[in-house]
């Protein structure tokens, strides 16, 4: 089966990648260059590319900085060290995995994939709605009503593995599999180099997922 996986260049995405490949999927990666601040991560979502191996690689532009609302968009500062701080923060992109779903959807009819899979995750994040299983049921309606695959076969269906995961047990299964996570960046504010801030919400939540798994966290931080 063909299916077409949202590829960030983070642990959640290189994760499902190497999940759809060991179920013999044959993977085609989408990733999105969207304005955001760390940009970097689409020089990791190429390594992953080139380590795992795909059907195809498509970065799709579309410039979200024209909309703002958000710090990986926008002049507005990521909050640091507030993992579990109460709201939805400043770091949520409006709309942006219903955009991401959107095109990938149109990707996946285009090829005939049977698949969409998407690394989000509602348990070790930072309340996105966007990342929730109701978010991706919702979104499954509109696949099976608004689309020619929909309506002809139910296809594509959404596949969020990690969806009701720990971040530790995302690890261990990448582990598992071989996924080399050196290759991964996640850091929402990266220093000149690409080096990760580790106090963004995403680069706490990375090592502390590593620190439960038990495995050496492979992120270069900056001092």
């Amino acid at each position: 089966m063909h299916a077409v996986v949202l590829l960030s260049g983070g642990l959640d995405s290189a994760t499902i990648l190497a999940i759809a490949k060991r179920k013999g999927r044959a993977c085609h990666a989408l990733s999105f260059v969207y304005g955001q601040r760390h940009e970097v991560e689409l020089a990791a979502a190429r390594r992953v590319v080139g380590a795992v191996g795909v059907v195809e690689h498509i970065v799709f532009p579309i410039d979200l900085r024209l909309f703002g609302g958000s710090a990986l968009t926008g002049d507005i500062a990521v909050p640091k060290d507030a993992v579990g701080a109460p709201g939805i923060p400043v770091t949520y992109v409006p709309a942006r995995n219903t955009i991401f779903l959107a095109v990938a959807l149109g990707f996946a009819e285009a090829r005939g994939a049977g698949e969409i899979w998407i690394g989000v995750n509602a348990v070790d994040f930072s309340g996105y709605p966007d990342c929730r299983p109701e978010f991706i049921d919702a979104f499954q309606r509109v696949i099976v009503t608004g689309t020619r695959s929909g309506v002809e076969r139910g296809e594509p269906r959404i596949v969020a593995p990690l969806v009701d995961m720990t971040k530790a047990n995302i690890i261990r299964t990448g582990m598992a599999l071989g996924v080399d996570y050196s290759l991964t960046h996640s850091c929402y504010d990266p220093d000149a180099d690409g080096r990760a801030c580790g106090h963004c919400d995403s680069c706490l939540l990375r090592k502390g997922g590593f620190e439960e798994a038990g495995v050496p966290d492979p992120t270069l931080y900056k001092r």
